[in-house]
């Protein structure tokens, strides 16, 4: 059995992305949930992991690991098969591009506790759903703008998984989940469908995860 112990929540993005991370690499891991809905994150122990009180934290190599693109490149230069960065500057500079796109644009503003908040100062539920819809459609825009370029091959960054791929797959996974119309990026569409192919994708899906134990699926 594996050392490594990746404490997470089935719909975050973040977790998600180094999920996929560790299929790729090959990492047996045991997965503990974090119950977002009921404040798990924020309990003393969950602290202890990440003091800002978020997931995912990753427990391996005898350390606590914090942040998914940290987590991402610590796993990529610590188990370089298969390498999730290009080899060349100008390659790991566009990779992370497209990845901070998602993971620092598109990601924050959208996050479930930012947009519960707008809900919250409104008093209607339903600004959460108006929140990813204004805010979703013209990040992934501005990413399917970025993959207009001779460097995008199958994947986002030549015919490799790349760390911008991790970014992208849950992202994709949100936007479905909030029924934004994804026709008008047949980049991003023709991307995502090859990357949903892949076993290291399939397996790290939130459905395959699930939600926590009598938790409400929200």
């Amino acid at each position: 059995m594996s050392d490594a112990v990746l404490y997470d929540y089935w719909r975050s993005s973040s977790a998600y992305r180094v999920r996929i991370a560790l299929q790729l690499k090959g990492v047996a891991y045991r997965q503990v949930p974090v119950n977002l809905l009921v404040g798990e994150q924020r309990s003393a122990a969950h602290i202890a992991r990440n003091a800002q009180g978020l997931v995912p934290a990753l427990d391996i190599d005898g350390r606590t690991l914090t942040q998914s693109l940290a987590i991402i490149e610590y796993l990529d230069e610590t188990r370089p098969d298969p390498p999730l960065l290009p080899a060349d500057p100008a390659g790991r500079q566009r990779v992370r591009a497209l990845s901070y796109v998602i993971a620092m644009e598109i990601h924050p503003v959208c996050n479930q506790s930012v947009a519960r908040h707008a809900a919250s100062l409104t008093g209607d539920e339903a600004t959460v759903k108006a929140w990813m819809h204004r805010f979703i459609p013209p990040g992934l825009a501005a990413l399917e703008r970025m993959l207009d370029a001779p460097e995008t091959g199958r994947f986002s960054h030549g015919d490799a998984v790349t760390m911008a791929d991790l970014c992208l797959i849950p992202q994709i996974y949100n936007a479905r989940r909030w029924e934004i119309a994804l026709d008008g990026l047949p980049r991003i569409g023709r991307i995502a469908q090859a990357l949903e192919s892949l076993e290291a994708f399939r397996v790290a899906h939130p459905d395959r995860i699930g939600p926590p134990p009598q938790s409400p699926a929200a």
